[in-house]
């Protein structure tokens, strides 16, 4: 765990860049800190090739304090348009690598402190990938819930191209990243609250608004579902759902930071490509 002040800052937060599309590009190229000591939390899937994957945190790198990464289920992917070949824990060993390159911090670095507005508190990116836990009403395993994916035809990509190499399932993955990253956070200071940085909600309640409710499936684990109230967590940011919005779970804020498919946030009445702010929450101070 490493301490960094954060001055008058903002710790502000982004998911789901996707800049395989032009459009999306073009609002990462717009993204800007206010102030010389803003932070930048990025919850995954920021796009498909490595390169882009590259082009989006160098170019954000660049612009704020520190970029703290989490992986999105897009970067696993071993896409067929994507150079990089490498699959599973490899291809996460390689993106983590690129980003210690580009000074990006990740679920595998020292968690950072930020000691700005609203802190201190940790901010700790971690990936813990799903399990199929959330599985559709009247399904009690896995095959099933799959079977019902299947026959309503809402179905993952990454049942097509996230390998879990050399795990023997994605599930058999998910575990050893539950087990590893809930003992890194049993060891932080009992009086020091969080901030979770996670591609995927911590708890199964976001995704009760789903258009389809059986894409849950591929949208988290039950084994963290008393994280926010174990690890005195400030805020849970994560993005994945497309439904950029914020709830209270039992007393815990939970930020879904999604930009989304250009076709999703058109539809939206506020400006696309907006940055969260997380701390200083909006009740510290007032403001947005």
């Amino acid at each position: 765990m490493t301490s960094t002040a954060g001055g008058t800052g903002r710790l502000l937060a982004v998911s789901d860049l996707h800049i395989g599309y032009e459009e999306n590009r073009a609002l990462v190229e717009r993204m800007r800190p206010g102030s010389d000591d803003d932070w930048l939390l990025v919850a995954g899937d920021v796009a498909e090739t490595v390169a882009d994957v590259r082009r989006a945190l160098e170019t954000l790198a660049g612009r704020f304090r520190k970029v703290v990464w989490a992986p999105g289920n897009h970067e696993l992917w071993t896409h067929p348009d994507d150079a990089v070949t490498l699959r599973g824990a490899d291809r996460y060993a390689h993106l983590v690598d690129l980003c210690r390159e580009l000074g990006v911090t990740t679920p595998e670095d020292p968690w950072p402190v930020w000691e700005g507005p609203g802190g201190p508190a940790v901010v700790a990116p971690l990936f813990l990938l799903y399990d199929y836990s959330f599985l559709p009403a009247g399904c009690t395993t896995k095959d099933e819930g799959l079977a019902y994916a299947y026959r309503t035809g809402v179905v993952c990509n990454d049942e097509f191209l996230l390998h879990p190499d050399p795990y023997p399932s994605r599930e058999a993955w998910c575990r050893a990243r539950v087990t590893e990253t809930e003992r890194r956070l049993a060891e932080l200071p009992d009086d020091l609250p969080t901030v979770l940085v996670n591609h995927y909600p911590l708890d199964r309640h976001p995704t009760e608004i789903l258009r389809y409710p059986e894409f849950a499936m591929w949208c988290g684990t039950r084994l963290t579902a008393d994280w926010h109230r174990r690890f005195r967590v400030a805020a849970m940011v994560y993005g994945h759902l497309h439904i950029p919005r914020t709830t209270h779970h039992e007393g815990v804020r939970f930020e879904e930071v999604s930009v989304g498919y250009p076709r999703e946030w058109r539809a939206r009445s506020g400006p696309p490509g907006t940055l969260r702010r997380i701390l200083p929450s909006e009740s510290e101070d007032g403001t947005r």
